[in-house]
């Protein structure tokens, strides 16, 4: 059973609050920080808390980076979520997508199994080992340039299922500006 705590934690003289949630499926502990600037920590439950204050204080000069990063961008409209809105959308995305799919792959040659679409929290695409390629409804309010690098990004998963310099050199050949539209990426969630 997963537990959330309320906490803060002192950087140099700056409190910073944040939600701790005791996982008992973690298997080590995780920073999440959203748009606006709101902070998860995810931890083991064999993990004690101390552990967790000096994995955050050594974390302290890139949180609070991040942190002020994220509240810059607290104005971009989140992109609605909800099961109504799956509903009407999820069958333009896989489309969308479906079609984005057959376009890079005449360039890739992978052998895709299975598109599906979802309505993920947090994530815009991901593969399986056997060659699924899973992707967030939510693909369909995205500029088309950003449309192109998800579903590239996905079907290089299929040639390297990780994020090595190989993936990133496979995903290069069509979409040379991919650390640029990564980061504009970060904006939508």
């Amino acid at each position: 059973m997963r537990k959330k705590e309320k906490r803060t934690i002192n950087f140099q003289g700056r409190e910073v609050a944040y939600l701790l949630i005791t996982s008992p499926v973690a298997n080590k502990v995780r920073i999440a920080i959203r748009r606006g600037g709101a902070m998860t920590v995810t931890k083991p439950g064999r993990v004690a808390e101390s552990v967790v204050n000096g994995f955050l204080q050594d974390k302290s000069e890139w949180i609070i980076k991040k942190i002020a990063y994220l509240k810059t961008i607290e104005e971009t409209p989140a992109l609605k979520s909800g099961r109504k809105e799956y509903l009407k959308y999820k069958t333009a995305a896989k489309g969308l997508v479906c079609e984005k799919v057959k376009h890079f792959n005449v360039f890739y040659q992978y052998g895709v199994k299975k598109i599906t679409v979802r309505n993920q929290k947090s994530r815009w695409g991901s593969c399986s080992r056997s060659g699924n390629l899973n992707f967030n409804f939510r693909i369909v309010y995205l500029p088309d340039y950003l449309v192109d690098y998800i579903v590239v990004h996905e079907l290089c998963h299929l040639g390297e299922l990780n994020h090595s310099k190989k993936f990133w050199d496979l995903v290069a050949l069509v979409v040379p500006k991919h650390r640029e539209l990564r980061k504009e990426l970060r904006k939508y969630f």
